[in-house]
């Protein structure tokens, strides 16, 4: 007859032995997948930087108005690339410029829910081939009587 319990120390031996390196291969595997698809090994990925803002609104397809004061413009990238740009410029210029920069873009609207004037554009309604985002979106607001501020987003989805 056997003895009792022999098996059974072996096993208590054992199982320690093989448990260790496939705990040690887990966590492997597991720090290897977190550090893969984190942002950590670039440090720019995701901060705000400046920009010339005539990078930001070729991103865009647009160019810099003549009338206009380019103001704050940077670039956000990670998953995806937003563009932005803060123009200075009057007032009766802008849906000119709107219709110039966009000629295939629906009609800018005026509408209380984005401000003085909206114009939303992506590839299928306006947007040049040449441009890199895939929907721009422009707002204005008006600062007085003959100044706007148009903020101007690019980017890609």
């Amino acid at each position: 007859m056997a003895e009792p319990g022999r098996g059974f120390t072996r096993w208590r031996l054992i199982l320690p032995v093989l448990a260790v390196p496939v705990l040690v291969l887990g966590f492997l595997t597991a720090g290897l997948f977190t550090w893969a698809l984190s942002d950590e090994g670039d440090p720019r990925a995701g901060s705000l930087q400046k920009v010339p803002c005539a990078e930001a609104l070729a991103f865009g397809g647009a160019a810099p108005p003549a009338s206009a004061h380019v103001g704050n413009c940077t670039v956000q990238q990670g998953i995806d690339t937003a563009y932005a740009a803060v123009l200075r410029m009057p007032r009766e210029d802008v849906r000119d410029w709107l219709r110039e920069t966009y000629p295939n873009a629906p009609e800018a609207r005026s509408d209380a829910s984005c401000g003085a004037l909206c114009l939303d554009v992506s590839h299928e309604d306006g947007l040049p081939a040449a441009a890199g985002a895939h929907v721009v979106q422009v707002r204005m607001e008006y600062v007085n009587a003959e100044t706007a501020r148009v903020r101007f987003s690019a980017f890609t989805m």
